[in-house]
């Protein structure tokens, strides 16, 4: 990939993986890139569980009962500590968005190291709070799996449909004309 537009559309949510671990260097410069992600006020509200043992994966696969869930080597849970999380004055808290950032940051560094990932949100927080010693005022925001791509699904593609910049940008106002080519 020249650029990042081809590694963003290279992207997709991987549901079938290959039974071969990840190695320790690309897991590594994959959670280095989730580690230099900005956050609001730079407060890094973020912790990152890395599961990588059988059983342990078993375990948490009561979470999200997938099969693919369970056939990935890497499972990495992205925690929020709402205690650091920077809050903005009318109270909006940016902990969930700043966990949005890391994990994106590690899902894109994924694919350019030809590894697949599947960003998971639909998962049992209170299952997994438990089966991860959390403490209260960590929370489990989001599960990524992580691993080597096996069969590609047959709508590969449709990651890539998406709305024209026209459709979703406007110029200077919400009432301002939609985006055109500038």
């Amino acid at each position: 990939m020249n650029n990042f537009l081809e590694l963003a559309k290279a992207r997709y949510s991987v549901r079938n993986y290959l039974d071969k671990p990840v190695e320790e260097e690309k897991l590594h410069y994959i959670l280095e890139c989730g580690r230099i992600a900005p956050s609001a006020a730079n407060f890094q509200p973020w912790h990152i569980i890395v599961i990588r043992d059988t059983e342990m994966r078993k375990r948490m696969a009561v979470t999200y009962p997938r099969p693919f869930f369970l056939e990935a080597p890497v499972i990495l849970v992205i925690c929020g500590d709402h205690k650091l999380g920077w809050k903005r004055r009318d109270g909006k808290d940016h902990t969930d968005i700043d966990a949005a950032i890391i994990t994106d940051h590690m899902t894109l560094a994924a694919t350019e190291q030809g590894l697949g990932t599947c960003w998971i949100c639909n998962f049992d927080t209170v299952q997994c709070r438990d089966i991860l010693k959390l403490p209260d005022h960590i929370e489990p925001i989001a599960l990524l799996t992580l691993g080597y791509p096996g069969k590609e699904p047959d709508d590969r593609a449709r990651h890539l449909i998406r709305k024209e910049l026209k459709e979703v940008i406007r110029i200077e106002s919400w009432g301002g004309n939609n985006f055109q080519k500038i």
